[in-house]
């Protein structure tokens, strides 16, 4: 999954067609959670996995294609990831797909680094750019995810969705961990030694 960068060209707009599918992302979560949780509808819920993925590819093309980048965008996109992440990690836990320590390790990452926001704000700094660890580490999970629902089941598909489901979640994991880490040392390293704001790159 893309987590936009906003890029030079990036502009204040509000009202674009790819911000119009981040928004169509955001409300598919609790839509989402509820067919996990609810009917345990899990055919419907991988839909709504499905979609999300593909409007995330979209909102990424049409961007670069009508010149439509945003910053709102740009908040927008990975937002929605991070919320589906979440989503999916209490859905897989409260059905014991899932380990609980699991859940606390992924989204302690992100605690930890959004404790750390404030403080590059307060100092004058943006967050860190999108790091494509970060990347390839969404990439990996949003996969995985579906993938463990599917291996919940029996048959050979199963049994084959399942072992490809934990090779995501492990090297989804391990990614997500090593960019964090990536991102806390970038953060450290501008708190530390200050540099005039609009000289920070990459």
């Amino acid at each position: 999954m893309s987590e936009t960068d906003p890029g030079p060209a990036a502009t204040e707009r509000v009202w674009t067609i790819p911000n119009a599918l981040s928004v169509l992302r955001l409300l598919g979560v609790p839509l989402f959670l509820y067919l996990l949780l609810g009917p345990h509808a899990d055919v419907w819920a991988l839909v709504v996995l499905a979609v999300s993925g593909f409007t995330d590819w979209l909102d990424g093309v049409l961007a670069r294609a009508l010149h439509q980048q945003s910053r709102v965008g740009a908040l927008l996109d990975p937002a929605a990831d991070r919320l589906y992440i979440l989503a999916t990690l209490a859905g897989l836990v409260l059905r014991d797909v899932i380990p609980l320590w699991l859940a606390v390790v992924i989204v302690g990452r992100d605690v930890v680094l959004g404790a750390a926001l404030p403080l590059l704000r307060r100092a004058g700094y943006a967050p860190p750019e999108v790091h494509y660890l970060g990347k390839a580490a969404t990439f990996c999970l949003l996969y995985a995810f579906p993938l463990l629902l599917l291996g919940t089941y029996d048959g050979w598909v199963a049994d084959v969705a399942r072992a490809a489901a934990w090779a995501f979640t492990v090297w989804g994991t391990a990614l997500y961990l090593w960019a964090g880490a990536v991102y806390l040392r970038q953060v450290t390293g501008l708190l530390r030694h200050p540099v005039p704001v609009g000289t920070v790159t990459s």
